[in-house]
């Protein structure tokens, strides 16, 4: 069924008195059930799943992945076929719609887990307990929600703006519940299947899984007579090594150093695959092409001139020159400059993001007749103040910013997530990275002897925008669909919730384990299997402001102006040809940061998507049913079947010792 919405001229001339009336009128689904117990509930869960493979992703890549249509797919396709046993009835399409809004707000919670604050961790030593983090962030994120209903009126109500990822979820569950039911079905089983496989794959290349197996399989005897569980190398070329070491074969090397130093692995991953998928070929490109500029080309000629060298640790002994010590010391300034260059660049090279945002609304006549169902504007003017308040509270006293900055950098937070609401609504890009920096500059600028006095600013900022923008993009499809706004505002709340409780323990699992002491090292982050790119760019940004760039070497001082003026000349190329260029600057420092082995299992899985979209170009054909229609689920469950296996995996290995 085509979606009802007003032609550009009523959307041009109409009052927004008038626009609400023929909403209320003719898409408005009045009572039925929409925020229930059932819908909340399976919100709550899916988002606490969805958010944990979101954490995860983000941990190795940086990436923060939608779960809105995968939320949609799976709530479908979960409720269809308990409505076919009889053992519930269907959902309705404006549950799963609150459905997709709870599950979405969880996934945007792991975002300064893998960030902002991760970075504070790493710059500062500090490990911040666990409850802290939760009451910061739901804080932080309840100040997004009030803000966004007031702009919620401005944005769709009134200018119609298009939201476009909002739309989108709008389509598929008009789609879906309107006689595309075969094509949901079909799209949840491929989901499915391909989870499973990449679960199972995820399961033979893990330790812990492997040693649960191996023991139950073994006597005891047995079992204690072996070293360790024996598994498949994800890397693949490990078994290359082990042979061409017993036989004295060739180590391949680039200007002396073992190209294994530099991380250049060949490895099978099947959660980047996915990624790769998803982020499409020419980001997957630009990505590889940072990495092979830096760990192929520069690397190696900055160890051979003694820039990158073996240093000795705090405890006296010797960290060799591995992937993580190269970004560490040397490859970070310039990968961070390509970042925040390219994308402030991208932000201010979209004039329309910034036209009309302090436009003064129209004149309007006559009583609110939405009155009933949208979320109070007095919740807002109240909890706004209330909220900043208890937000700078915790921000002072959980990180010891000082009371002034926190109340200075508000009235800033709340200018730039209006900037961020206006791209997402235009473009579905939120430019949270790009605006955090300028917090984060402009915070650094009046205290640099505290890395939390611009980290945590920024970090609000990047929350609190990341939150109102998100919310709007969830309200958009509710507004097609003719759904009850307060409902999904309080939906959103819930994932908040959900997010937070599910992710907080978990990322304390997984990235920082306790020793036998029972003591936290935030050193255990950063791994070859959790690279935190994200983490290390607010690193490098905190660092900068912290020493000055007189405190690098002078190598990495050209690096860094050089990578400055190529992203700026490579985003006004992508600007003035209108995206046709197909380098992205964020992208190439991306690929700085990450692994080079995770960087090229995800171009190729991005090359396999364009390859095959190509070849099943022709709609209503089996291959572009699979290939292109069903390139979002497939990705979805290579990612959700691994990360979900290789947390299982973590948890595995503590409860086994």
């Amino acid at each position: 069924m085509a979606l009802i919405q007003l032609q550009e001229d009523e959307i041009r001339t109409w009052s927004r008195a008038q626009k609400d009336a023929w909403w209320l009128k003719n898409v408005y689904r009045g009572d039925m059930p929409q925020l229930t117990l059932r819908s909340a509930l399976t919100g709550f869960l899916l988002g606490g799943v969805l958010a944990a493979t979101a954490m995860y992703i983000g941990a190795k890549t940086g990436i923060t992945i939608g779960v809105g249509l995968t939320s949609v797919i799976l709530a479908f396709a979960l409720y269809r076929i308990m409505a076919g046993a009889g053992l519930a009835k269907d959902f309705t399409i404006l549950e799963n719609n609150c459905t997709q809004s709870i599950a979405t707000a969880a996934g945007y919670m792991v975002a300064p887990m893998i960030s902002s604050l991760a970075a504070y961790m790493l710059v500062t030593g500090r490990i911040i307990p666990w409850w802290h983090m939760i009451i910061w962030m739901c804080v932080v994120s309840i100040i997004g929600v009030l803000l966004a209903f007031p702009m919620k009126r401005r944005f769709i109500n009134e200018e119609q703006l298009p939201f476009p990822e909002g739309r989108a979820s709008g389509v598929v569950l008009d789609a879906l519940y309107t006689g595309a039911a075969a094509a949901g079905m079909f799209k949840a089983r491929l989901l499915g299947y391909t989870a499973l496989g990449a679960g199972l794959y995820q399961a033979v290349i893990s330790d812990g899984w492997m040693k649960l197996v191996q023991f139950s399989l073994l006597r005891m005897d047995q079992w204690a007579g072996m070293k360790a569980p024996w598994t498949f190398h994800e890397r693949l070329d490990s078994y290359y090594y082990a042979a061409a070491t017993k036989v004295g074969g060739w180590i391949p090397t680039i200007l002396g150093t073992d190209i294994r130093v530099l991380g250049l692995r060949l490895t099978l991953d099947a959660a980047m695959l996915g990624v790769g998928g998803l982020m499409g070929v020419a980001v997957a490109t630009s990505c590889l092409l940072g990495a092979f500029v830096n760990f192929v080309v520069l690397a190696p000629i900055m160890i051979q001139a003694g820039d990158i060298v073996a240093r000795v640790g705090p405890d006296g002994a010797t960290v060799p020159i591995s992937r993580s010590e190269i970004v560490n010391q040397w490859s970070l300034w310039w990968g961070v400059t390509m970042m925040v260059v390219g994308s402030l660049v991208s932000l201010f090279g979209r004039p329309e993001i910034f036209r009309g945002l302090f436009k003064r609304r129209s004149k309007e006549q006559g009583a609110d007749v939405l009155a009933h169902i949208e979320f109070p504007l007095w919740i807002s003017v109240v909890g706004i103040p209330l909220f900043s308040v208890l937000g700078a509270w915790v921000t002072h006293a959980f990180f010891g910013v000082p009371w002034l900055l926190a109340f200075i950098s508000l009235p800033l937070i709340f200018v730039l997530s209006v900037i961020c609401t206006n791209s997402m609504a235009l473009t579905s890009w939120t430019p949270t990275g790009s605006l955090s920096k300028i917090t984060q500059f402009t915070m650094g600028a009046i205290d640099r002897s505290n890395p939390a006095s611009n980290l945590i600013p920024a970090a609000m900022t990047a929350e609190i925008a990341s939150n109102s923008a998100n919310l709007l993009s969830d309200i958009k499809p509710g507004y097609m669909l003719g759904g009850k706004p307060r409902q999904q505002a309080i939906g959103h709340v819930i994932g908040i919730f959900a997010g937070a409780i599910a992710c907080v323990p978990l990322f304390f699992l997984l990235f920082l384990p306790a020793d036998a002491n029972g003591v936290r090292n935030a050193s255990t982050m950063v791994s070859d299997q959790f690279a935190f790119p994200a983490a290390l760019q607010w690193k490098g940004v905190a660092d900068i402001i912290a020493k000055g760039v007189g405190a690098l070497p002078t190598s990495a001082i050209v690096s860094m102006i050089v990578a400055a003026v190529s992203a700026a000349a490579i985003e006004l190329a992508r600007i003035a040809t209108k995206g046709r260029f197909g380098l992205s600057a964020v992208s190439i420092g991306l690929g700085v940061v990450l692994p080079p082995e995770a960087t090229f299992a995800m171009w190729v899985g991005a090359m396999l998507f364009w390859v095959m979209g190509r070849r099943h170009s022709e709609k209503g054909t089996a291959g572009h049913a699979l290939w292109v229609e069903g390139l979002e689920p497939i990705c979805a469950g290579l990612i959700s079947g691994a990360a979900l296996m290789g947390i299982g995996n973590a948890i595995v290995n503590v409860l086994m010792g």
